[in-house]
């Protein structure tokens, strides 16, 4: 058996990271200068880590940043007037609200309020129902980064019978649509399909958006498909460590300095049968930052109605 292929998402995003560089540069010719708007709602330590790394990074490629760090006491209407104020600021083109928000903030409202034109996120239902029909618009920053991820690396997705496990609005249903845009025959699996293992192993694209551990066994894994692995979970028992990764030294020495590892939704023996995969960490989760920046030089644009 052929060694798997990593793919590497930290080298992608470095790619598309130098090309929204270089269109923020030409942007500038023109007086223009895309710029991004986060809405932090209190402390939540994960959150802030996130948020300051996506503000860092636009001013690495040249994009105009506005944090904006309203007390966790803030309410529903507050927020909208809030997000009314971003919509109508001519200097910013994306508007990007961290998730999760405060129990008393109405998030899918919030959610609803931001002008599609500057919904880098792709989360508004105008974007998504451009996106279903095939409209020029904002798409989901991890999907996009993942039919980025494919292409790039070379990997046909056209004619393949993509799977698709886990249905949700954020992951799910948005890289199914891309890929049928690309052409793949797409099937959607969730936790509550029969005989989930006759799907998968019939996938040649397979991806794992469920959000369960290790969730994808070898048994479910056809031989020299590509695994597309969006999990990202924290484990810190022992236990779960041996479960997982019994025998991995170089797991095992970062697991006793920090108490923890995280774990894709794949088990990491299932990997030994792909033809390539995204590893955990480093492989979807770096193109969601560098599609995030991509999607806010494209709202510019839009926007602006010039060429993209």
């Amino acid at each position: 058996m052929t060694t798997p292929r990593i793919l590497d998402g930290n080298a992608i995003a470095t790619q598309i990271k130098a090309e929204v560089a270089a269109e923020v540069k030409e942007l500038a010719v023109q007086g223009i200068r895309p710029g991004l708007s986060a809405v932090l709602v209190g402390h939540v330590p994960a959150s802030e880590i996130y948020v300051r790394s996506k503000v860092r990074t636009c001013e690495e490629l040249g994009l105009y940043s506005d944090l904006i760090t309203p007390p966790d006491t803030i309410t529903t209407e507050e927020m909208l007037e809030l997000v009314a104020q971003l919509n109508a600021r001519e200097d910013i083109d994306g508007i990007l609200i961290q998730l999760p928000l405060p129990k008393q903030v109405n998030a899918k409202l919030l959610l609803e309020a931001v002008s599609p034109a500057k919904d880098v996120d792709g989360f508004h239902p105008v974007n998504v129902g451009r996106i279903q029909s095939g409209q020029p618009a904002l798409a989901p920053c991890t999907p996009a980064g993942m039919i980025e991820m494919l292409k790039r690396s070379g990997i046909p997705i056209a004619g393949q019978n993509a799977v698709v496990i886990g249905r949700s609005d954020i992951v799910g249903k948005p890289i199914s649509i891309l890929l049928l845009q690309q052409n793949a025959t797409v099937t959607i699996c969730h936790s509550k399909t029969r005989d989930l293992p006759s799907f998968t192993r019939n996938a040649d694209i397979l991806v794992a958006a469920i959000g369960r551990p290790g969730y994808v066994t070898p048994e479910m894994v056809k031989p020299g498909s590509t695994i597309l692995d969006v999990g990202i979970n924290r484990i810190t028992t022992r236990e779960d460590f041996d479960k997982y990764f019994a025998g991995n030294t170089r797991r095992e020495e970062t697991f006793l300095l920090k108490g923890s590892t995280l774990v894709g939704d794949v088990h990491p023996e299932a990997f030994k049968l792909a033809g390539a995969y995204t590893p955990v960490p480093g492989g979807v989760g770096p193109l969601t930052i560098a599609m995030l920046m991509s999607n806010t030089v494209r709202a510019a644009k839009l926007r602006r109605g010039l060429t993209l």
